[in-house]
């Protein structure tokens, strides 16, 4: 939690880069999940694809990469968007947007994922909690 809580902080502090010669400038934001498709149960060996959906909350979003921690059999996850800072975004509402990942099944017993849902009242990350077993 810890090193999430770090990675966050790097992307607020260094949140502005050109990305070319016109000046255009962007700023990275991890995403709250909301939803997750993901199998009841692995077999060893075998890649699944992982959809996480997530809303965008403007125009000026757009999915860049997965925050992917690993831990043991632990994983944590959340989506990391590009911000484009442009004057003429537009809010969106109830934009559910997904994105995939493949996840290579390479151990036995259960793996946990933990989907970053956002922050509480007390601004402690909170988590959709998954544990899927591998199978023979």
């Amino acid at each position: 939690m810890k090193k999430f809580a770090l990675l966050c902080l790097a992307l607020v502090l260094f949140v502005s880069c050109s990305i070319n010669d016109d000046g255009t400038s962007y700023s990275f934001e991890v995403l709250p999940v909301e939803s997750v498709d993901i199998p009841d149960e692995f077999v060893m060996g075998e890649t699944y694809p992982i959809t996480v959906s997530y809303f965008r909350p403007s125009t000026c979003h757009g999915f860049k990469e997965f925050y992917y921690q690993k831990e043991n059999n632990q994983r944590t996850v959340a989506p990391i968007n590009y911000v484009f800072e442009n004057s003429d975004c537009e809010t969106l509402e109830d934009v559910l947007t997904e994105a995939t990942f493949n996840f290579i099944v390479t151990s036995n017993g259960s793996y946990v994922f933990k989907f970053w849902q956002g922050k509480d009242e007390n601004d402690e990350s909170q988590y959709l909690t998954i544990e899927v077993p591998v199978v023979e």
